[in-house]
């Protein structure tokens, strides 16, 4: 029978996860007791999506605020530390913030504008343009800053950065001062001791960084890659990915779990009988189109996955082949060409024009964001996503 729905994405809900659960056990439970619930049955190639946040929960991936600030001042001598290129963001960012002013004695935070890596906004160009201001030269202090522009609250927290930023590193027991550039290289003007804390730039402002004479340059992957004091710690990623969990403690990313997804695939197929893939997912990679904020505030979108999940999509256009193609045809005639083409289609298309307008990004990326919109980042108690019909065409029955 030909199948009638495409792509569905369910959020399971399972029970709250505490350290040392066993993730297996309760992903694999929580999927079947679902689909027995809801009267649906499991397919080969259906995915199932765990959110990193349960992952390392589980693990126990936590560092306390004077964890990080000990292995902050170990590796940046705790004295004067340039901060450069910050998101604005209470949860993932102020308290790292807070754990490096703890461990040093001054910092100089250097934040972008008119806004953040992610897209927060602390301006906006047409600020910029009524000011004279270029973006990309102009070096501005606190003082002009307020001159210019005065206090600018975020359109959808309601926070002033500047003035909480400063009043987090205060706290901390640090002095302060604020620099406003979007070159790295401004701030070996008031100190060669520096942490990046750009996400998706951070290899380039390290590479700038160096070259240009700086003593010590860390990125936030560089603090936290092994533990301290028997803290929890990311190898590969270190604070990156970081959450906060309470005013004194950060959860971390994951540590490595390709074990975990490749268990979870396991389990299923020894009980149904079903080869599903599996992924470990965080943040999505979309953009706001009203705030403008580019939601990918993690290192990846998927930390690990199942070897099925390797690639990106090889799709025909279909409206390119209703509208060029078989332009002459209508009905019954125009669904077995279309069916046709899709069913002797290359495993390559790249530079096909029938495939243009489909979309080139890899496969984790664009199930990482469904599973991410499909669970929410608040209450609704669905941690693991189950999508069925993803590696659907036009043509499966």
């Amino acid at each position: 029978m030909e199948r009638l729905v495409g792509t569905i994405s369910r959020g399971i809900r399972c029970p709250i996860i505490r350290e040392g659960d066993n993730l297996v056990d309760i992903t694999v439970d929580s999927v079947l007791a679902a689909a027995e619930s809801e009267g649906f049955e499991l397919r080969d190639r259906d995915v199932i999506g765990i959110t990193e946040s349960i992952v390392a929960r589980a693990q126990g991936n936590y560092a306390s605020v004077e964890d990080i600030a000990a292995d902050v001042k170990a590796k940046l001598g705790g004295e004067t530390v340039g901060v450069i290129f910050p998101i604005l963001s209470r949860n993932r960012f102020a308290i790292n913030l807070k754990c490096i002013a703890m461990g040093c004695k001054k910092v100089v935070l250097m934040l972008s504008y008119p806004s953040d890596e992610v897209g927060n906004a602390l301006l906006t160009y047409d600020q910029l343009d009524e000011a004279g201001v270029n973006p990309y030269s102009d070096v501005l202090s606190l003082e002009k800053y307020r001159e210019l522009f005065g206090e600018n609250k975020h359109e959808f927290t309601g926070v002033d950065y500047v003035a909480y930023y400063m009043d987090l590193i205060k706290s901390a027991g640090a002095d302060v001062e604020v620099v406003f550039a979007n070159q790295a290289k401004t701030i070996l003007n008031y100190t060669d001791c520096v942490i990046n804390c750009d996400i998706h730039t951070r290899v380039r402002t390290k590479r700038i960084l160096n070259a240009a004479g700086a003593k010590v340059v860390c990125g936030l992957d560089d603090i936290l890659t092994s533990s301290v004091n028997g803290s929890g710690f990311n190898a590969k990623y270190g604070l990156l990915g970081s959450n906060k969990s309470t005013e004194d403690k950060i959860k971390l990313f994951p540590q490595e779990c390709k074990d975990l997804v490749v268990a979870i695939q396991e389990k299923i197929l020894a009980k149904t009988g079903k080869l599903v893939e599996v992924m470990v997912y965080g943040d999505g990679a979309f953009k706001d189109p009203q705030g403008k904020i580019w939601e990918l505030a993690d290192p990846v979108v998927s930390p690990a996955f199942t070897d099925g999940l390797i690639g990106t999509p090889n799709e025909l256009k279909l409206k390119y082949l209703a509208d060029n193609d078989f332009a002459n045809l209508s009905g019954a005639e125009l669904k077995e060409a279309i069916s046709a083409s899709i069913k002797s289609k290359q495993d390559n298309l790249v530079g096909n024009m029938t495939s243009q307008g489909t979309t080139p990004r890899q496969l984790t990326d664009l199930i990482g964001s469904l599973c991410d919109l499909t669970s929410g980042s608040g209450d609704k108690g669905t941690p693991v996503i189950l999508i069925q019909g993803y590696f659907d065409n036009f043509t499966t029955e």
